[in-house]
């Protein structure tokens, strides 16, 4: 069984900074490229952030200089770091892993506000 299982969200001021973590089982991390997507109420899924199977990273450009993507093979797992948050950036934010399949995590809401 496939499980992706996010953490680190939180409620946060802007300008402050979290760190989701999302660990996998089930399957060959190291082989799978990652992603991360947020959806804010209202509005469609959209990639935050994507890493490959070599570590190539790439941003959407909202996040890009503020958000870092990384993964750990050895522990299954992959991490967004997310700095200077903005009251936009407030999503559930899911972690992704696709290959000739794809499988999603079940979400970890972020909110900033003051």
């Amino acid at each position: 069984q496939v499980q992706l299982v996010e953490s680190g969200g939180g409620l946060v001021q802007p300008g402050g900074s979290l760190r989701l973590s999302c660990v996998v089982s089930g399957i060959t991390f190291s082989i799978y490229a990652m992603g991360w997507y947020r959806q804010a109420p209202g509005k469609q899924r959209e990639l935050v952030a994507h890493i490959s199977s070599g570590g190539i990273t790439n941003y959407a450009d909202s996040v890009k200089g503020r958000f870092t993507i990384s993964r750990d093979n050895a522990k299954n797992t992959v991490y967004l770091s997310m700095n200077v948050l903005k009251p936009e950036d407030t999503a559930v934010y899911y972690c992704n892993a696709r290959r000739t399949k794809e499988y999603w995590g079940q979400g970890t809401q972020v909110t900033v506000s003051s």
